[in-house]
């Protein structure tokens, strides 16, 4: 029999077959990980973290969402916030937003995907620094916990996972024209 939690990270492996970028495993072991993943974007990082917050929907990978539409995903921008995917009566809350600074840095816990139902978590953060007339998004994430699988086997689907996930803010910016 597969187990539920196996399942799901086998889904989001072949899911999305786009070209990730891949994050750096920063180290992993049987009960956790640290992954990051840097992108530069031509755009101010007040315009990087509007799109970031209020644009989810429009570049967060669809295939990667519980229901198939990213429009239904939302970020609050305010601690104790949620990230979250409400479809009607189908609802999760992905993780909450435990730190705010606009235009730098947003750090939420929970676990993403699959580990939520694995009871794991984590902290993910998305750091937004200004760099060469354009902004340096970074997506950090760590996460672990009890579980009875070595988590490190699912280190390569969170990793390409992650870089779809950042990959996906950093096309979306690339597309819409810097702002004076």
């Amino acid at each position: 029999m597969i187990r539920p939690s196996c399942l799901l990270l086998a889904m989001l492996l072949f899911g999305g077959l786009h070209a990730p970028v891949h994050a750096e495993v920063k180290d992993q072991a049987p009960n956790g990980f640290t992954l990051e993943n840097s992108q530069w974007v031509p755009v101010d990082s007040a315009t990087a973290w509007k799109a970031f917050v209020h644009d989810v929907g429009k570049w967060w990978p669809a295939d990667h969402s519980w229901w198939g539409d990213a429009s239904k995903l939302s970020i609050s921008e305010k601690a104790g916030g949620c990230f979250c995917e409400i479809n009607g009566a189908q609802q999760a809350w992905h993780m909450t937003v435990t730190f705010v600074d606009p235009g730098k840095l947003m750090r939420m816990t929970g676990g993403l995907g699959p580990l939520q139902g694995m009871g794991l978590s984590g902290a993910l953060e998305w750091r937004f620094v200004e760099e060469k007339d354009g902004t340096r998004i970074t997506l950090w994430y760590r996460a672990g916990g009890y579980t009875p699988d070595d988590l490190g086997k699912f280190v390569p689907v969170i990793d390409k996972v992650q870089g779809l996930q950042l990959g996906g803010l950093a096309d979306y910016l690339r597309k819409r024209k810097p702002t004076p």
